[in-house]
């Protein structure tokens, strides 16, 4: 009886070993490629095991997290001189983008020169950035939606903006309407998750726009769930405490301006038969609307920036479905009260954020950041934006978005909020 029992404790303990050996080696671009070699890193004790922090932290994980997390390391010195080899590559590709699509065509690009090495005390401005932002997640009297909730009560759909390359050890939280566009790009180059002809991409303007956007690209924490099942989350929880994790914000009512003009002043069909409709419907009383963009461009029926601040403000709006990524505020996006971010840069300072950035994850002889566009929405364009919208929408509006203005220090606008 003795003997029966201990065959299938041993039948089962072979299982779940296999399982996860399968999970940990049978996806090629997942954890087997736990790499880190970023500066973030945390300090290792020197009893640690390579690749894991020792300490309290390694004290606090869970006994799962703390068995995935050996089981993980014993891949890290194979996969370190892969990827070692990778990071001798030097930066490839033209010195021009492939401008295809209609939005750059209209914005263009910016390749002036711009000096990295100014002025800017890049390093205390990330501590000040991060001091401002641990803070107010900290104040109690400080309060907005989802706040106090922990990383576990996240659902998993909410995680699907957070892209991880395992490469190099690296997770980003995109922002769309803040040059998501090109770290997107940047994080395929570094992941190798998008070939071209068999080949990885080297140059990030190399990348076509309609495969940067494609979700099938990259690996985002909400698939975890189909990868790892019931192990997922500890999985997460192991790459936030081990990897580099970065998002790059904005001043939140430039930003609305910005998706406005990208979605609204160009013809884009998805946005006119999902949101314009609607609000041309509801805000603008017409009726009998044209079912494409070209021929409601055509006879002059354009969401106006009024329409579109009603419809933020409309609390129908939320009902119906949560804000479009591309006005969603960033702390619904990014979660930066729950995830404990190592960089957070700025649209305002993208030049000299992201150089210093790539600098400190020693991918810089990889590759560059792409350049700017010219004509970026600019703060100073706030006041003519926003003169025809009566002072209470403003004061409603600011409320909606005062999260991300405060979080990422970002100067309440009192000129806009006052008669």
């Amino acid at each position: 009886m003795t003997k029966a029992r201990l065959l299938r404790l041993s039948v089962v303990l072979v299982s779940i070993f296999m399982i996860l050996l399968i999970i940990v080696y049978w996806d090629n671009v997942g954890t087997a490629h736990f790499y880190l070699h970023t500066s973030f890193s945390r300090p290792h004790s020197s009893g640690a095991i390579s690749g894991i922090a020792g300490g309290e932290d390694w004290e606090a994980l869970p006994d799962v997290d703390e068995f995935l997390a050996k089981l993980l390391s014993s891949s890290l010195k194979q996969n370190s001189s892969i990827s070692r080899k990778s990071d001798q590559l030097l930066v490839q590709g033209s010195s021009k983008p492939v401008v295809s699509n209609l939005e750059e065509n209209v914005r263009g690009y910016d390749w002036s020169t711009h000096n990295t090495r100014n002025s800017l005390d890049q390093e205390k401005l990330q501590i000040e950035r991060q001091r401002t932002l641990r803070e107010f997640c900290a104040n109690s009297s400080f309060t907005f939606p989802t706040k106090e909730r922990s990383f576990d009560d996240i659902p998993n759909y909410e995680l699907n903006h957070l892209i991880v390359d395992d490469r190099h050890g690296i997770i980003y939280c995109y922002v769309p309407k803040v040059a998501c566009t090109n770290w997107k790009r940047v994080m395929i180059v570094l992941s190798e998750s998008l070939l071209d002809q068999g080949v990885p991409y080297r140059n990030p303007l190399d990348i076509p726009r309609e495969h940067v956007h494609n979700t099938s690209t990259h690996l985002t924490f909400n698939k975890f769930w189909r990868r790892y099942g019931k192990f997922s989350r500890h999985l997460m929880k192991i790459k936030l405490k081990k990897y580099t994790k970065f998002l790059f914000v904005r001043d939140p009512f430039v930003r609305l301006i910005s998706a406005f003009r990208s979605k609204f002043e160009l013809e884009n069909e998805e946005f006119y038969r999902r949101f314009a409709i609607p609000m041309l419907k509801l805000y603008s009383n017409h009726t009998n609307l044209p079912t494409s963009v070209s021929e409601a461009f055509g006879a002059g029926l354009k969401v106006s920036f009024s329409d579109f601040i009603q419809y933020l403000l409309d609390p129908r709006t939320e009902k119906m479905a949560p804000f479009n990524e591309h006005w969603r505020q960033v702390y619904r996006l990014c979660h930066p009260c729950q995830i404990d971010y190592d960089f957070i840069g700025k649209l305002e300072t993208l030049d000299e954020d992201a150089a210093y950035l790539l600098q400190l994850l020693k991918v810089d002889r990889l590759l560059r950041f792409p350049p700017s566009y010219r004509n970026r929405t600019a703060s100073s364009w706030e006041d003519d934006w926003f003169a025809k919208i009566p002072l209470a929408w403003r004061q409603q509006l600011y409320k909606l978005y005062e999260a991300d203005f405060v979080l990422f220090g970002y100067p309440k606008p009192e000129n806009l909020l006052k008669d």
